[in-house]
């Protein structure tokens, strides 16, 4: 649905018959020009018209190709200017990357941070193709049993990154109140009538929840609720909430947030993933300096539930 004869960038994805990613890849090389309201980017329906008609105009048809005429409207006409707004995308779904986003933008007056809400794999995927700025992982590897490193440097090969430890979270099961099933590891999901909910493929819960069940010989298929899959903590600890399920994994905030019991597993590392290039140079510094603010870091700590202590620490770096 439009809204004052604007899409979101869902809408535009339709309409386009492209991904997501795809749509806001665009709008950072300024080929589809969007604002933000609130916490959602907007596209006027002009300025896809636009662009549509800019991508036809790329397109020479052979009849025309013969005759030597040329479309005007080149990369040449979407070249940024000195003093225009950079788009930067910040992709990860946790809240924290949402105040990320806005102290970035208070610093860098010529930077505009976009938000991709997608899981930890498909953001670095994004990153590989060019696609995002900032990505955020919290992908757990069994063989290690380290986070992060083991997956950027595979998904990231022939590229020279960094990686700043933005924070660590509690992550676990949420339970019912009371925690009827008495639930208290990862063996127990192979009591009979379990049922779980699981998250999408691609994000850091789904990761770490597929490797304890490789480590612990598990098979996702044979577990009631293992092909239920939701795409944020909130709605997995909400279907246990309700009683749709037994046990989910996510983090501590969103099963407070719920009312749902929960369960610490394991301390997620959450890192933040940036391609060491010329032209980020001054985003690095940003934000390098950003996480280490006392304002920043002041601000988080009123959220609850995120460790700090390593906040602004390089983790990695290739040279």
């Amino acid at each position: 649905m439009t809204h004052d004869n604007s899409y979101t960038t869902e809408e535009i994805a339709k309409l386009l018959k492209i991904s997501k990613l795809t749509v806001y890849d665009l709008i950072k090389k300024g080929e589809l020009p969007a604002y933000r309201v609130g916490r959602q980017m907007r596209v006027d329906a002009s300025d896809l018209e636009a662009y549509k008609a800019r991508a036809k105009g790329e397109y020479q048809p052979a009849h025309l190709a013969a005759t030597g005429v040329h479309s005007v409207t080149t990369a040449a006409s979407l070249t940024r200017h000195p003093g225009q707004q950079q788009s930067i995308i910040i992709s990860g779904q946790d809240v924290s990357l949402d105040l990320l986003a806005n102290h970035l933008e208070k610093r860098g007056k010529t930077l505009r941070p976009l938000r991709s809400y997608v899981g930890s794999i498909n953001s670095l995927w994004a990153m590989y193709k060019g696609e995002a700025d900032i990505v955020s992982t919290h992908l757990f590897d069994g063989d290690t049993q380290t986070y992060n490193l083991p997956y950027i440097r595979r998904m990231l090969v022939g590229h020279r990154f960094l990686v700043i430890r933005l924070l660590s979270r509690w992550a676990g099961f949420f339970v019912q109140p009371g925690n009827p099933k008495k639930l208290v590891g990862w063996e127990d999901f192979r009591k009979p009538g379990i049922r779980m909910v699981n998250r999408e493929k691609g994000s850091g819960a789904r990761t770490l929840i597929e490797e304890q069940f490789r480590l612990h010989g598990l098979t996702g298929k044979a577990i009631s609720g293992y092909e239920r899959e939701e795409g944020n903590h909130l709605a997995v600890a909400g279907t246990v909430a309700r009683g749709e399920a037994d046990i989910g994994v996510g983090i501590e905030k969103a099963a407070r947030m719920v009312g749902v019991e929960f369960l610490p597993m394991v301390e997620e590392k959450y890192d933040l993933v940036l391609l060491k290039t010329e032209q980020n140079v001054e985003l690095i510094r940003l934000i390098t300096e950003l996480v280490r603010s006392e304002a920043f870091q002041n601000e988080l700590s009123s959220i609850g539930g995120y460790n700090l202590e390593e906040s602004g620490k390089v983790i990695y770096e290739t040279w």
